[in-house]
């Protein structure tokens, strides 16, 4: 069949005949991306370019949830790092993620606790750990009355501690490696300032609690504010630390270490805890702290409708893989980093630690891997200027964009070690660094992070040419214009859309009413240089004919946007 013009699609106005249009290429994927359009809006035919222009001729996306669409793969193909996790188990206590009052978070010794909103006992998250552990906290402070509460004046506090159990007959000790613990007040977070990538000097930026305890765990050192070794006497308990959790603050903690003898742990919260006898009480008590919304959706929960949060022991504190490649065989590199079931982008591959124990209203595994590292080791083969990019898919549906990932990360190649600082939110494809490979030679790079709290799983990991990165971010310029452009515009009466006419079995082209002219004009793009040509068997991911339908797609862009400017 032969396949229309891009000049044509763009003249399709009717939903119900774009559908139809879309239905009759065999190209069900454009669907999804059909559904909103409305060419009476501001915006005129730009969705519907975006998708007919990228879903055309080759170069269309693969058949994909929404939720996974990542735009700077153009059509091209992911496929799995094939990783493992360690067997290190990890005390995880994110659930409750905001707690409403003082109580028991999490214990991993045997017996019950009752819940503050139902009364009910549940059973606790039973584990003792024995040789390398690890600990996991991130906890919200939302009091019941948080709606009449101010920031700019002082808020109630809840204390936070861990604590440490030792049933056995005889002292356990324990040596840490690494880790942090940081709350609101050391760790501000400062949402407008810190997106994009940045280098990372010896402080982290202010971007939470969550990053700042991820630095330093990547960076394999031990808060000063921490014991290196402890001992726990036999039949005793003990509070290894303790941190102040503002309301409407965070507080977050990450550890690892190694005992020489089995123990449990647990975690609590407690108002006005002057002594650790406070703190040792509240465990004593038997009470959950209230905050455990997900207590009427166990079902669910165990039918993977909802996730919930973490409240258990995972196994798996690390994550490596190691991956081999020729870019100029096999085209650019995509890879899943925290992949999950929904953002796989098309690999199969869930990047997902199991629980060894949980609470009841826990999320079935560490769907959110925080506080896992990942170490990918990449053996690329290839020549000439190549970007490493991060990205996050699309937000579904109709939600807004959202912050999807503040944290740091780590580079490593022959030229030295970059760490840089990523503030990105869904949709986006950031550039991390620039990468020389040399010809007839390997070029080893390794990724390193911590997957930090204030983050939302899923993600693409890409290396790619500079020139194919280029085009994209002219894309995306160039769109953002529009939008703006569009925004802009004073609000006018709706305009009907002419009525289509049928002409030859083909729908006749509509005329749109123009738009008055806006200032500034967007420039021009640039002529774009053809990215170069892929040897090997495989069909070329970026030679001449994905260079030309880019261009045309540019092209039929840059007469919308004209267009919209009454040009």
């Amino acid at each position: 069949m032969k396949q229309p013009s891009l000049d044509h699609c763009f003249k399709l106005c009717s939903p119900h005949q774009i559908h139809a249009k879309a239905k009759s290429l065999d190209k069900p994927h454009l669907l999804l991306h059909l559904r909103s359009v409305d060419c009476r809006s501001p915006m005129g035919p730009l969705p519907l370019l975006l998708a007919l222009a990228f879903g055309m001729g080759g170069i269309g996306l693969e058949a994909r949830p929404a939720a996974a669409y990542v735009a700077l793969m153009a059509g091209q193909k992911a496929q799995p790092l094939n990783g493992t996790f360690n067997k290190v188990p990890v005390l995880h206590s994110n659930q409750p993620e905001e707690v409403e009052g003082a109580g028991i978070l999490i214990n991993t010794a045997p017996g019950y606790a009752y819940a503050a909103e139902t009364g009910q006992p549940l059973r606790n998250a039973q584990y003792t750990f024995n040789g390398e552990f690890g600990v996991h906290m991130h906890h919200k402070y939302f009091p019941p009355n948080r709606g009449q509460l101010s920031r700019s004046s002082r808020r109630p506090e809840l204390t936070l501690a861990l604590i440490l159990i030792n049933p056995g007959g005889r002292a356990v000790h324990i040596r840490f490696e690494n880790g942090a613990v940081r709350n609101s007040f050391e760790a501000p977070y400062l949402q407008e300032h810190k997106m994009g990538v940045r280098p990372l000097g010896p402080r982290p930026w202010n971007t939470g609690p969550g990053d700042a305890t991820a630095i330093q765990v990547l960076r394999g050192r031990l808060d000063p504010k921490l014991a290196d070794e402890i001992t726990i006497p036999a039949r005793s308990r003990l509070v290894l630390f303790q941190t102040q959790l503002p309301a409407l603050g965070i507080a977050n903690a990450l550890l690892k270490g190694r005992s020489d003898g089995p123990f449990q742990m647990a975690v609590v919260a407690a108002k006005q805890a002057s002594s650790d006898w406070d703190l040792l009480a509240v465990l004593d008590q038997g009470r959950l702290a209230p905050g455990r919304v997900y207590l009427n959706r166990i079902a669910d929960i165990n039918g993977r409708r909802v996730f919930s949060r973490v409240g258990g022991v995972a196994i798996g504190d690390g994550y490596q893989a190691s991956l081999t490649h020729d870019l100029d065989a096999n085209g650019p590199l995509h890879v899943p980093l925290t992949s999950t079931i929904r953002h796989n982008f098309g690999t199969r591959e869930v990047q997902v630690n199991p629980l060894a124990s949980r609470m009841v209203d826990s999320s079935l595994d560490n769907v959110g891997t925080y506080g896992v590292r990942f170490d990918v080791d990449l053996n690329l083969k290839g020549s000439g200027p190549h970007e490493l990019v991060l990205s996050h898919p699309v937000a579904s549906g109709t939600s807004k964009p959202f912050t999807a990932f503040r944290g740091s990360l780590q580079i490593r190649t022959e030229e030295g070690l970059q760490e840089v600082h990523v503030g990105m939110r869904s949709g986006q494809s950031l550039s991390l660094a620039q990468l020389n490979l040399r010809a007839g030679q390997p070029n080893p790079v390794r990724i390193s992070l911590v997957y930090p709290a204030d983050a939302t799983p899923g993600h693409l990991l890409s290396i790619l040419p500079a020139s194919q990165l280029a085009i994209f971010q002219a894309r995306e310029r160039q769109i953002e214009l529009a939008r703006n452009a569009a925004g802009s515009t004073p609000a006018a009466a709706p305009i009907s859309p002419p009525e289509l006419i049928e002409a030859d079995g083909l729908l006749a082209p509509i005329e749109f009413p123009p738009v008055a002219p806006l200032t500034p004009v967007p420039p021009p793009i640039p002529p774009l240089t053809p990215p170069p040509s892929y040897r090997g068997s495989q069909p070329s991911p970026m030679g001449q004919s994905l260079y030309d339908r880019y261009q045309q797609a540019l092209e039929a862009q840059q007469q919308m946007l004209r267009g919209l400017m009454g040009r």
